[in-house]
């Protein structure tokens, strides 16, 4: 088998979740998230993102992970989770998808932006990655197949 290299670039989303979908997930129930309404509208403004996720004849490639988010809120913040100098802990989402790394600039703030616009957070975490390398053989995979 032939491996390629892409250079793409990282998008991850951090999220925050209930804790019913929390302990669902944790029970092993992946449909979990479709019942979650916070989650379905993430997935559904990235699935209108057709630069993510693209690996072939693979459209909108997502990893997922759940986890637990903490923060202290400072004095003049208007968060939706927690009070001003208490420390809080927050179920969350971790979405994590990837873009080619030769989309331009305005296209990935664009991006971002409308993840930010949706986000229930006062400061969401989304980070972006500098171009990185992943592995894309589908293509010869396909054709190591055909010809065998």
């Amino acid at each position: 088998m032939n491996i390629e290299l892409k250079s793409v670039r990282k998008l991850r989303i951090h999220w925050p979740i209930s804790v019913e979908t929390m302990t669902r997930l944790g029970q092993g129930e992946p449909n979990a998230l479709e019942a979650d309404a916070g989650i379905v509208r993430l997935l559904d403004t990235l699935k209108a993102s057709p630069e993510l996720g693209g690996f072939g004849n693979y459209h909108h490639v997502f990893e997922s992970s759940a986890g637990f988010e903490g923060f202290t809120v400072a004095e003049g913040a208007n968060p939706t989770l927690g009070n001003v100098g208490q420390r809080t802990i927050s179920p969350t989402f971790v979405f994590t998808s990837y873009f080619d790394a030769a989309l331009d600039e305005p296209s990935v703030r664009l991006l971002v932006q409308r993840i930010v616009e949706i986000h229930p957070w006062e400061v969401p975490v989304i980070e972006v990655s500098g171009p990185l390398s992943v592995s894309t053989s589908a293509a010869n995979i396909l054709q190591e197949r055909m010809a065998s």
